[in-house]
């Protein structure tokens, strides 16, 4: 198999470990919960600290490959991600579990963008659209696969299990990596700002893990609070040293272009409420309803179905309707199809829920590919990365509170009717709750210009063009470089 291929499916082999993983153990959750003697609502600390620990260390990750060669930084994470994946199997109280998730979200950290980063190193860009197809296709798999895998490996064997598998992907990835691809370093790495990472870390940090516990009575009120006020404070002195830097971890002064505000504000909004569906969907079918880990699983990979079937027609889509009307509208959309969980009873039939998860996932994938896209209109080259680390910080908060926001609402309704059990009539205001902050971000698409992204998108080339009666000619040329210009800039 030639370098063009092979080194793809390598870094797909990272992609799809963390992918399923992360998708794995939401179905596993309640199982995971009872055998370590805890509660599946106090095990969403498992979900938030992992997605934390990436959030935190995805900044360092380009620098350390810069550094260090990406191919040493490449197997050490996957690597460090097996750790931690070992230590979750033998955890044996929910402290151990969130440790070794924390783990795993270091070598995760490094894993994805660092992989994307050998990718972009070791292939032409002439053959840089096939790798990226190559490595999309087993990042999609993992998510389809990983809720019915990690339902039948809880339900028919035991949970420990769903970590272990990832002991031998892991270790082919190592070998691969370390036998195929070059060990390639920057000549001059930029100088990197440890001061702003910890800042930021520690913000980062003490908000959002603060913010996750203060429901959970895990800590006294005292520590939660101070948690958050050292948060708080560490951010704003990041901030205050962000203006004086010239390479800051975060350049939150991305901000100030029309496309990255909407991606950054209105994408965080919509992520955090899709974030809780993950979360709230397995606990609703098998606490409210009474399914197997399995057949909770078959029902919400529906979700990634949909998925799947966006991906061939979202450039089209969006070319045909324009980034600020179809995110607009589209948000609102995805809202509706989420608020639709909220009517999910116990004699719903699973194939009306399926279909809603499926037409549901379709349209939240396309929100997603929008997003992702948009926030690149306007950012220039030398920016690019710091732009890519802005996004994905963002992104993996998002969902983090997400996560805590849909737990906290699942709290707040069994508080407010006296109840301590999970049934089904709990969830239903969760999902409401989530619903609304997703439509919410509608409003800020909304405030992006009319030709917002169009350059990108091949809209206004296409306009332009066929005015002048050369829109066939034309509109093939934008589609090839629009295509060309969104692997790049997405990988």
């Amino acid at each position: 198999m030639d370098k063009q291929r092979l080194i793809p499916l390598i870094v797909a082999t990272a992609l799809f470990m963390e992918n399923m993983d992360s998708t794995v153990i939401a179905t596993s959750l309640p199982a995971i919960a009872a055998d370590i003697g805890t509660s599946p609502l106090t095990l969403k600390l498992a979900i938030t600290s992992y997605l934390l620990s990436l959030a935190v260390f995805i900044p360092a990750s380009g620098w350390t490959a810069d550094r260090f060669g990406a191919r040493m930084v490449f197997s050490i994470a996957i690597g460090v991600f097996m750790i931690g994946s070992i230590g979750c199997a033998l955890s044996q109280n929910v402290t151990h579990f969130v440790i070794a998730r924390i783990l795993q979200g270091m070598g995760g950290a490094m894993m994805t963008p660092v992989g994307r980063l050998v990718l972009l190193r070791s292939i032409d860009k002439s053959a840089l659209v096939n790798a990226m197809t190559w490595v999309t296709v087993p990042a999609l798999i993992g998510p389809v696969i990983g809720p019915p895998l990690g339902g039948f490996i809880t339900t028919y064997f035991s949970w420990h299990w769903i970590f272990l598998i990832n002991i031998p992907i892991g270790l082919l990835g190592i070998f691969m990596a370390m036998k195929y691809i070059d060990p390639i370093k920057s000549e001059d790495p930029e100088r990197f700002d440890l001061y702003g990472l910890v800042l930021a870390g520690i913000g980062l940090a003490g908000i959002a893990f603060g913010l996750s516990v203060a429901s959970l009575n895990l800590l006294p009120w005292p520590v939660v609070a101070g948690l958050v006020a050292v948060g708080t404070i560490s951010m704003t002195v990041y901030v205050m040293h962000a203006r004086r830097t010239g390479s800051p971890v975060l350049d939150f002064s991305l901000l100030r272009l029309s496309t990255m505000r909407a991606s950054i504000i209105g994408g965080f909004l919509f992520r955090l409420g899709i974030g809780a569906l993950p979360f709230l969907l397995p606990l609703l079918m098998q606490e409210g309803f009474g399914l197997t880990p399995f057949q909770s699983g078959l029902v919400t990979f529906a979700s990634a179905v949909g998925a799947m079937g966006m991906k061939t027609l979202a450039a089209r889509i969006i070319r045909a309707f324009g980034f600020r009307n179809l995110m607009t509208v589209n948000a609102v959309i995805s809202a509706v199809f989420l608020a639709a969980c909220a009517l999910f009873t116990v004699t719903t039939p699973l194939l009306l829920i399926f279909i809603i998860l499926v037409v549901g996932g379709f349209f939240r994938s396309l929100q997603f590919t929008a997003i992702n896209t948009v926030a690149y209109a306007e950012v220039e080259p030398p920016q690019m990365s710091r732009a890519t680390t802005l996004v994905s910080v963002n992104q993996q908060l998002a969902i983090s509170a997400g996560v805590a926001v849909g737990a906290f609402s699942v709290e707040s309704t069994m508080l407010y009717r006296h109840v301590t059990e999970l049934s089904a009539d709990v969830f239903p205001p969760a999902f409401l709750v989530v619903a609304i902050i997703s439509a919410v971000s509608a409003w800020f698409f909304w405030q992006m210009p009319d030709d917002a992204g169009h350059e990108i998108s091949g809209r206004k080339v296409t306009e332009i063009s066929s005015r002048k009666g050369a829109a066939k000619a034309a509109t093939k040329a934008a589609s090839e470089g629009t295509e060309d210009a969104r692997d790049q800039r997405l990988g």
